[in-house]
């Protein structure tokens, strides 16, 4: 479970435990209207909200449900409140943790969060006090299916992107935030549309943790994760394989 990808394996994990639908949709709805508030409300112009409903329906969101969002957001006076704010502050052990957040009030978010770190035994800190220690990334995801491991390959370092990861179910692409637009068209143009295409932070060193240091910090980040306008966590730290097994059946 390495920390640039800890958010996806979050995820995962809780959606094998029954996450709550509701709170996620939620999440969902909250992103697309912010993303088509900030750009054009028609996906193909937008990439961001792209990105967004790509999200949506692949946590099977209805076309509709997803319409109705993008509609309300083009309306005058709907979503214009919402503001996104990095929070940043350390777990226990010293790791590291980045939040990003979708809120219409920063002081209740902020109180909330800095209340989850204290009791889960962390500290909320100042503003850049860990980005430091990440690396902002452009990111595309792509299905094993979508290309072999050297077609995906050769296919982005041609556009311009750093590395490619390729696992038994995907290929993770990376570069930096600069050629993300280039990268994630170049790569859109050969094999379509990308599972997941966004901006990301990923830990430039990580901490490795063992199982029961792990679940520590799972416990931290999982509070995080449930607030409601929280929309993505990021830690750096790593745990063998098997014992992310064992956290991810926990």
């Amino acid at each position: 479970m390495a920390g640039h990808s800890h958010a996806k394996n979050v995820m995962h994990r809780k959606a094998a435990q029954g996450a709550k639908r509701a709170q996620a949709f939620g999440k969902l709805i909250r992103e697309i209207t912010v993303s088509a508030k900030q750009g054009m409300p028609d996906p193909a112009m937008n990439p961001r909200l792209r990105a967004a409903v790509k999200a949506a329906l692949v946590a099977n969101m209805t076309r509709d449900t997803i319409d109705r969002a993008i509609k309300r957001a083009s309306t005058a006076g709907q979503g214009e409140d919402w503001q996104e704010v990095r929070y940043e502050g350390y777990g226990p052990y010293g790791i590291a943790i980045i939040v990003e957040a979708l809120t219409d009030n920063r002081n209740r978010t902020g109180g909330d969060l800095r209340s989850i770190f204290n009791k889960n035994g962390g500290a909320l800190g100042e503003s850049n006090s860990v980005a430091f220690q990440f690396d902002r990334k452009g990111v595309l995801r792509y299905p094993l299916a979508a290309a072999s491991a050297d077609a995906m390959l050769e296919a982005a370092i041609e556009a311009g992107a750093e590395d490619v990861e390729s696992d038994e179910e995907t290929h993770e692409v990376s570069c930096s935030v600069e050629d993300f637009a280039a990268v994630r068209d170049a790569l859109e143009a050969s094999f379509g549309e990308a599972q997941a295409a966004k901006l990301e932070w990923w830990p430039s060193t990580t901490i490795d943790l063992d199982e029961e240091k792990a679940r520590d910090i799972l416990k931290l980040v999982d509070a995080l994760d449930d607030h409601d306008d929280v929309q993505t966590v990021y830690a750096n730290f790593e745990v063998d394989e098997a014992a992310a097994a064992r956290l991810s059946a926990a």
